[in-house]
């Protein structure tokens, strides 16, 4: 095992045996493991005799937790909080025979839809029916469903609904979780601004979406614990014109799901992201006209791609500002082929936003791809960041993932602290800048050592301390001491625009949504906001050693081939030149180090 692999399943290993909660017994013989990966059991089906255990260990990013379909036992129960955080895990002891259905109160319904699982105990018959079919329609039924009108909670009317109907819902402030299991619905409010699903910090999801091609329109959700609006494991969804405010997860959020469109909407206060594509390869998914601030990321893409992408939006005043990145917590690892083309990416250093220890030390960057591959980065408008504006770079989490392939063609990125273009760690030598008007880059002359349409790019053309800064915040991010806010005290933005024609809009399920929503990249054009800022550009460059620090591997490379050409030489002085030389190298590189951490505190 290398000793990167080594370390990360030490730290692994000592985040579960440290997790609260009660303490668990010792694990009978015949214990299974689950695991809770966002968002789903694995295995699903855990079969046990009588007298074991399930243990389950959340190895996601997000919380979740076992209940039983009816309600009889619960990984609360056992472990003494209705939460399980990333780490957690909890043992459950089943002492007599029988089928156990459960599911995950945050990301699934007793009747099966969603984050679900099964225990089987002893030797029963079972037969799993989970992948029954679900009926989708492509065109509206014509029936409407009023809220409060007919139906007293937004709740109650999903539930009565069938395939193709419109829910509309009147202005008011709903304090309610709503989950829809049935497909090809839409959900509308009258008016954007004051159609308000609030959790009031108690409940887990705004509007949580378990059934294919439903679509969601025209309002609010704030207030929640988990995510403000999401699709979890469907075919087909849109979210237009949707405004998510101050959740304590994600703000607008699809998971391993395909066939998408978000569009016209806004999310700000969340300590993960505004916005959030995972676990999908292929994707096929649109994300256009965003506005995304006061989060930790404003994008976050965790193993997702494929047809994927993001244009024409803004992602401004977060922590950082577009960051698709590997993970092992999710599967289809690593993340690879998003198009990022034709964004506002501006001043993406708030530490007064909220974070999570893993989007923590991302603060300052405009553009970060961490560990992912094949991504085309062009034509985007990345202004004022503290460390870099665009930053290509590896992703160690349970296992190392070099960043390959990725395109930055045709930016311009101006006001970066430390370089405007950035590629960090050894390994990633396929990565290639082009075409773009910046004003500092590290390493220097990027464009030169990795240009696109070429074949060689030297290995050594990295940036010492992209790798370095990163590791010492994160490093800080597991000791919490990274700046950064509460979602409950974020700002609240001003009224967004409303959805036209509004109630009388034409009702429309989301089916085929993304080949109805193909984006021409040619004709995709900055936001309208971009004119202003490009109009009151300052562009500065990051401090030489920091930026020319890039070079202490090739001059340590150097170093040491001298050191083994004169080692068989009788000349002390010639070897001490060449060790004393290696030695001033690494204190350079230590130096360097030290001040890009530094940089970014």
């Amino acid at each position: 095992m290398s000793p990167i692999r080594w370390l990360a399943a030490v730290v692994a290993l000592a985040g579960l045996g440290a997790c609260g909660g009660a303490e668990q017994p010792a694990a009978p013989a015949g214990t299974v493991m689950v695991n809770m990966i966002d968002n789903a059991f694995s295995p699903r089906i855990a079969r046990i005799p009588v007298g074991a255990s399930v243990v389950w260990a959340n190895f996601g990013r997000s919380p979740h937790n076992a209940v039983a379909s009816d309600n009889a036992w619960s990984t609360e129960k056992a472990y003494g909080s209705l939460v399980m955080l990333s780490g957690a895990k909890v043992q459950v002891l089943f002492d007599r025979p029988g089928v156990y259905p459960y599911y995950c109160s945050f990301h699934g319904t007793p009747d099966g839809k969603g984050m679900t699982g099964v225990v089987v105990v002893g030797d029963v018959p079972y037969e799993d029916t989970a992948a029954a079919p679900k009926t989708v329609v492509r065109e509206a039924s014509g029936r409407t469903r009023h809220v409060p009108g007919e139906y007293p909670s937004i709740q109650s009317a999903v539930d009565a609904a069938e395939p193709g109907d419109l829910v509309l819902i009147d202005r008011g402030v709903y304090r309610e979780a709503v989950t829809v299991t049935t497909p090809s619905l839409v959900l509308r409010g009258v008016d954007r601004s004051e159609v308000v699903i609030d959790g009031e910090f108690v409940r887990g999801n705004g509007v949580m979406v378990l059934a294919d091609g439903v679509a969601v329109e025209n309002m609010s959700a704030r207030n929640h614990l988990l995510n403000g609006f999401f699709w979890t494991s469907v075919r087909g969804f849109r979210g237009s014109f949707l405004t998510a405010i101050n959740n304590m997860d994600y703000g607008i959020y699809a998971f391993d799901s395909q066939d998408g469109l978000l569009e016209h909407s806004y999310a700000s206060g969340s300590p993960d992201s505004g916005f959030y594509i995972g676990q999908c390869q292929p994707c096929r998914t649109v994300l256009t006209d965003l506005v995304a601030e006061n989060n930790a990321l404003g994008y976050s893409g965790t193993n997702s791609g494929g047809e994927l992408y993001i244009v024409r939006s803004i992602f401004r005043n977060n922590q950082a500002g577009i960051a698709p990145n590997t993970l092992d917590s999710e599967l289809l690892a690593p993340q690879r082929g998003t198009t990022i083309v034709a964004n506002l990416v501006a001043d993406n250093n708030n530490a007064a936003a909220p974070a999570r220890m893993l989007a923590a030390p991302a603060l300052g960057n405009g553009i970060i791809v961490l560990g992912g591959s094949d991504n085309v980065i062009e034509r985007n408008l990345v202004v004022d960041h503290d460390v870099h504006g665009i930053v290509v770079t590896a992703m160690w989490h349970q296992n190392p993932w070099a960043a390959r392939n990725n395109v930055v063609r045709g930016n311009r990125v101006f006001g970066s602290g430390r370089a405007d273009l950035a590629i960090g760690s050894p390994g990633t030598p396929d990565n290639c800048f082009s075409a773009n008007v910046y004003g500092s880059a590290a390493p220097p002359l990027v464009e030169r050592l990795l240009p696109c349409g070429t074949g060689f790019h030297p290995r050594v053309a990295f940036d010492w301390g992209v790798s370095a800064g990163l590791v010492a915040r994160t490093l800080l991010a597991f000791r919490e001491a990274l700046p950064h806010g509460d979602s409950s005290t974020q700002p609240v933005p001003p009224p967004q625009p409303q959805m036209p024609g509004g109630a009388d809009a034409p009702v429309a399920p989301a089916v085929d949504v993304f080949s109805r929503a193909s984006v021409d990249l040619a004709k995709v054009g900055l936001p309208a906001e971009a004119r202003a800022v490009e109009a009151s550009l300052a562009t500065t460059t990051g401090g030489a050693l920091d930026r020319y620090g890039s070079w202490i591997p090739v001059l340590t490379i150097v170093a040491w081939i001298g050191l083994r050409v004169t080692r068989g030489r009788d000349d002390r002085r010639a070897r001490r030149s060449v060790v004393l030389a290696g030695l001033l190298v690494w204190i350079a590189s230590l130096v360097s180090a030290a001040l890009a951490a530094m940089s970014l505190g």
